[in-house]
């Protein structure tokens, strides 16, 4: 399918901005490290590390997209009334923190039925986005599309179009793109990537902003809206500004990943809050695949998403 394009040459590319709303013990990093079953007892820094990203960004006027664990949120209702209050898309994260693409189809099921459904009720609207834990829709999990499918998702940004140890689909389209399977369609909202000869290059947030200079992502970003004229998709989570989080026994590689930086990343994302115009993955959706009259955004059918190209 071409490239879905969102705004004209003349308008202004306005991005993304997304939290994945965990708590930093959670990480599936620390899977083999931290017990679930301490998880009731660990320190929780959540609330206040998304209270601190809910001022940043009320700070620079901006309005975000929070995939919300619910576990976090059946743990911390009133978090997750304070996201929507302010004005912010609440999504799913689904509930356990659990790789999608080692559940069965049917434990998934449960667990984005279970999330879902919690959020709908505290937020009191509807839960139109999932992302998966770690980017964990691949090839081997490309069902979990039709289960989002099944239980009312209308958007999905679980596939990272890069090579990685844990996740992505290298070949898979990097811009936002319309999925159609057998049980319907989706909207993909893909992790950003910058494209050098014939490998993409990871821009979307997280770590690589953490772990990779700064002018990296906002060149990235630059080069998505300017030259391709496509929106970045950028996340992060809570615990990534939170340097004083407790520390845990772990291999070199995964101590780099999870710990390297986090002093750095507020200063840095207050930066990208004045050079870059962010808004919601789901106001993203609206620009890129308008239906007018409708009263919720929409995800289309393949036939407006071919009206759309």
């Amino acid at each position: 399918m071409a490239n879905a394009r969102a705004s004209s040459d003349r308008d202004p590319i306005v991005n993304a901005m997304s939290v994945d709303v965990e708590d930093y013990f959670q990480v599936s990093a620390f899977d083999r490290v931290v017990d679930r079953n301490a998880w009731e007892h660990a320190e929780s820094r959540v609330c206040a590390n998304t209270e601190r990203l809910l001022a940043l960004f009320e700070a620079a006027g901006v309005r975000a997209t929070f995939f919300v664990l619910g576990w976090v949120a059946a743990r911390f209702p009133a978090l997750v009334r304070r996201i929507a209050a302010g004005g912010h898309e609440i999504a799913s994260h689904g509930f356990a923190h659990r790789l999608v693409y080692e559940l069965t189809p049917d434990e998934f099921r449960q667990d984005v039925r279970r999330a879902k459904l919690l959020l709908e009720d505290i937020a009191g609207a509807a839960v139109h986005g999932y992302r998966a834990p770690s980017y964990s829709v691949t090839n081997r999990s490309l069902w979990a599309l039709d289960v989002l499918i099944d239980e009312g998702y209308r958007y999905d940004t679980s596939i990272f179009p890069i090579h990685h140890d844990r996740y992505g689909i290298p070949g898979a389209p990097r811009h936002l793109h319309v999925v159609t399977r057998t049980h319907g369609s989706i909207m993909e909202a893909p992790g950003s990537t910058v494209r050098c000869g014939r490998v993409n290059l990871p821009i979307a947030g997280g770590g690589y902003f953490r772990l990779l200079p700064y002018w990296w992502t906002r060149w990235g970003i630059d080069r998505l809206n300017r030259v391709e004229r496509l929106p970045a998709i950028f996340y992060l989570h809570p615990w990534e500004i939170d340097p004083g989080q407790p520390r845990f026994a772990v291999p070199l590689a995964t101590r780099l990943r999870h710990y390297g930086n986090l002093g750095k990343t507020e200063g840095r994302l207050r930066q990208l809050l004045e050079d870059v115009r962010f808004s919601t993955v789901g106001r993203l959706i609206e620009q890129t695949y308008p239906s007018p009259g409708s009263a919720t955004f929409p995800i289309p059918l393949p036939h407006a998403a071919s009206a759309a190209r």
